[in-house]
């Protein structure tokens, strides 16, 4: 398909799965043997070492593969493609609703899950072991400062390439179901975090996908994702959860 004169590709089933899960892949492999072995070599906690090697070894990558694949498109750097292409357009009244009610949902839809995993397998974790800590106390909230550039960068990175770049891609291959293969994908890149919280991220998943699609507003996804990312990982480091 062309917009303005510039090229926007479909993606289809393999190459979907080739980009969720090449990335995936990278993450399991980073949090499972990369993290661990600077941990043994540093002992600086390993929450630490997540921020550090997932901003510079996974969410600027992404930025990098984003902008990539936007230069191929003929996008980079020209007028519209931060509205036009990755559609990060002004948010309406509309738009504000459909994101808030998509955390709410996701939020409602959370709880059975976690229950259920609860009674299945006693527990559930909230934290996959590459990001868990003690809560914070006073000499260490300094962690939340270094956690806020890392949840930057995992915000936009993931919400450019994923809901800015490819799933628009995906929409012209599967139409109004795109949602469905790219929530599967999303998941895929997740399954570092072990079956758990890949269960309980089922409503992030694929409720996210779709109203980013329905409403072809990235800036929603911004908003779902740090709506529950962010609250999440404060109540986490204060001992709330």
């Amino acid at each position: 398909m062309e917009e303005n004169g510039k090229t926007i590709s479909p993606l289809s089933i393999l190459p979907s799965l080739l980009i969720f899960g090449t990335a995936g892949l990278i993450l399991y492999l980073e949090t499972n043997f990369l993290i661990p072995y600077l941990v043994s070599i540093s002992g600086t906690e390993t929450v630490i070492w997540w921020f550090i090697v997932a901003a510079f070894g996974m969410f600027i990558p992404l930025l990098v593969v984003a902008a990539w694949i936007l230069y191929e498109e003929g996008w980079l750097y020209k007028p519209g493609m931060w509205q036009d292409r990755l559609r990060f357009r002004k948010m309406s009244c509309s738009d504000w609703l459909w994101g808030i009610g998509g955390i709410l949902a996701i939020g409602i839809l959370s709880y059975p899950i976690m229950m259920l995993i609860e009674t299945l397998a006693g527990s559930v974790d909230h934290q996959p072991p590459f990001m868990q800590f003690e809560p914070l106390g006073l000499r260490r909230y300094w962690i939340l400062l270094v956690w806020l550039p890392y949840w930057i960068f995992n915000i936009m990175g993931e919400e450019i390439l994923w809901r800015g770049v490819v799933l628009p891609r995906q929409e012209i291959s599967f139409g109004n179901y795109a949602w469905l293969i790219h929530g599967f994908g999303w998941g895929l890149f997740h399954i570092a975090f072990g079956w758990q919280l890949l269960i309980t991220l089922i409503p992030v998943l694929f409720v996210q996908s779709y109203i980013v699609q329905k409403r072809k507003n990235s800036w929603i996804g911004v908003l779902i994702h740090a709506g529950i990312n962010g609250p999440s990982f404060i109540a986490i480091s204060l001992g709330y959860i």
